[in-house]
């Protein structure tokens, strides 16, 4: 990304390069119910509240170097400190064992192995009811992320807030996200996945509904904080609801078929969004389909019709 200088290289490399960079979040988060059959909700939530603090913190550091250093070397810092910190720290993951330790069969160990003959291969997932949900919930859950986040700050400065000020508003979705992936990973073991990610829909649809008539600072900080909540819970809870519904047999690659329908509705969001503001000159018909589409994802959440195994 430092070296650009044509158009079609930040296509190549920010849209292809840093895109297949991103997705080993999905192998992540599905070695996590694979290792533990409780508590799934709670130790999610731990991983991924590395991905809110990254939205939290990187914004202002990289406006930091870029102040000291312009953009082209703050990419090489970035990547630099990338390459070095995950790197490092994927060569400590380790898979659930392949067999049974000293034949105790009660172990943990081996109940973890026997969770790998447990629930649905992919192609008798994607047949289910149970999946088209799924892709609606991902599909509407990540259109909405990525409309806000890419046009939040945007839309704050358009409303004649100090473009500081506006982009806390990102940050404050960030940290937001954290608590949400705590508060909800919490709920998830304490009562249902279902429970949680319904609630956790309904906080994103009201926050969305708060967004559309906002035009005051102080409106758009509670958006950000309760949109960012919402958020962390529906990211925390995708991963634990597909070993529910599914099971543990072919987790990751059920996760994978999910996130590809997802990553759909976080393709048009952004685009969406831009073309109704450059179109209207205004964002409320945006905010609407998102509201829409948040609402939509929880009737698909009710609909769910989860095992009673996992």
């Amino acid at each position: 990304m430092a070296q650009l200088t044509r158009i079609w290289e930040l296509y190549l490399y920010f849209g292809v390069f840093v895109a297949i960079g991103m997705s080993p979040y999905i192998p992540l988060l599905s070695l996590v119910p694979k290792w533990f059959t409780t508590n799934r909700g709670r130790m999610n939530a731990i991983v991924l509240s590395g991905m809110g603090l990254g939205t939290m913190i990187m914004p202002p550091v990289a406006s930091s170097l870029i102040s000291m250093w312009q953009w082209r070397n703050s990419y090489l810092v970035i990547a630099i400190i990338t390459l070095i910190l995950m790197v490092t720290a994927s060569q400590f993951l380790k898979t659930p064992p392949q067999q049974e330790l000293n034949g105790k069969n009660n172990s943990p160990i081996k109940q973890l192995v026997d969770q790998k003959n447990e629930g649905f291969t992919l192609r008798q997932a994607i047949r289910t009811k149970q999946f088209a949900f799924l892709g609606m919930i991902y599909f509407s859950f990540l259109f909405c992320v990525t409309a806000i986040t890419v046009h939040i700050v945007i839309h704050a400065t358009g409303l004649n807030i100090p473009a500081t000020n506006a982009a806390l508003t990102l940050s404050l979705i960030g940290g937001a996200c954290i608590v949400g992936m705590n508060a909800m990973g919490n709920m998830a073991d304490r009562f249902s996945n279902k429970i949680a990610l319904g609630v956790s829909n309904s906080l994103m649809g009201l926050s969305l509904a708060w967004l559309i008539p906002s035009n005051s600072e102080w409106s758009l900080y509670l958006f950000s904080t309760v949109f960012g909540f919402a958020y962390g819970g529906i990211q925390v809870l995708i991963s634990p609801l597909v070993a529910e519904l599914f099971g543990t047999r072919s987790h990751g690659v059920i996760l994978a078929a999910g996130a590809l329908v997802g990553s759909i509705g976080a393709a048009l969001g952004p685009i969406i969004a831009g073309y109704i503001f450059d179109a209207l000159g205004s964002y409320t018909i945006a905010f609407i389909i998102c509201t829409v589409l948040s609402f939509t994802g929880l009737v698909s959440t009710l609909l769910l019709q989860t095992r009673t195994q996992s």
